[in-house]
């Protein structure tokens, strides 16, 4: 049982939990319909309930739910609704931190202030399924607010996304992002000339430079070792390889290990050679 303390509007309010004394939102259809502050309520079936005392990487739950408007508060619920059909259990308490930029995001819309983001393109191919999920924002700001919000915005919304289903910060989500965008460009220079962005290849390079990257930035490693194989076989391309593995420790501020060098030179191979073979 739950007791009112704050009715935010019709669909959300703000109740004390009886056992534990804590805060908590609660969001269900008519929930705060016709409630005085004291009333009890019951978390009926599809009520989402989030915990006030929880902290984030943008200040504590219950300073940033003042900031938030409640229909900001619904559509981030609506998102995260489809995000758990999409992909299961996902983590919730992301309500927040991705409401208050949806919260800001709207702001710059209405005042005409655009943002840019240079690795939408690649958030789009790296994280696909979240950046599918984050575009349902789209008809949903249209609907519900009469705006709308650019592809630049909805890339940002699929970080939040992915750090709900994988346990991974925004924050470190966008230097995965960053760090890929990077080797992909230094590659290109190294090989002299663009990949195939549409190739087979593209985006196998891709995706493994986000789990080298991920890898790296948790300390793990692969098993088995490929490094002698790909030095002797392919010198060039491991090589390359090499180079680009330092500018990731660089990048990410953290140490590769060294096993990850003969992984990469596979994918530079098999890239640099779709790449010849396509002009042949």
């Amino acid at each position: 049982m739950y007791r009112v303390k704050k009715v935010l509007n019709h669909n959300t309010v703000i109740a004390i939990h009886s056992e534990d004394n804590q805060e908590y939102l609660m969001m269900g259809k008519g929930i705060g319909f016709g409630k005085k502050i004291t009333e009890r309520v019951e978390a009926e079936p599809g009520t989402s309930i989030y915990s006030l005392h929880k902290s984030t990487d943008r200040g504590n739950a219950s300073e940033l739910v003042k900031s938030i408007s409640p229909e900001c508060l619904e559509i981030t619920g609506q998102i995260l609704d489809i995000a758990e059909q999409k992909f299961g259990k996902i983590d919730r308490n992301i309500l927040f931190p991705m409401a208050d930029h949806i919260e800001y995001a709207v702001k710059r819309i209405k005042n005409q202030e655009q943002i840019s983001n240079p690795l939408t393109e690649d958030i789009r191919v790296l994280f696909h399924m979240e950046f599918k999920v984050a575009q349902e924002i789209v008809p949903i700001l249209r609907e519900r607010m009469g705006i709308e919000i650019e592809e630049d915005e909805v890339g940002y919304i699929a970080l939040h996304i992915h750090s709900a289903i994988d346990d991974q910060k925004v924050s470190q989500a966008m230097q995965v992002a960053q760090a890929v965008r990077e080797c992909i460009s230094q590659i290109e220079q190294e090989i002299g000339r663009p990949i195939d962005v549409m190739s087979l290849a593209y985006n196998r390079l891709m995706n493994h430079i986000r789990y080298m990257a991920a890898r790296a930035m948790k300390g793990e490693a692969l098993k088995i070792n490929m490094n002698d194989y790909m030095g002797i076989k392919f010198p060039n391309a491991f090589q390359i390889a090499e180079r680009v593995c330092k500018q990731v420790e660089r990048n990410l501020k953290c140490e590769m290990n060294d096993v990850e060098i003969g992984y990469l030179a596979m994918h530079i191979e098999r890239v640099a050679n779709e790449e010849l073979d396509a002009k042949e």
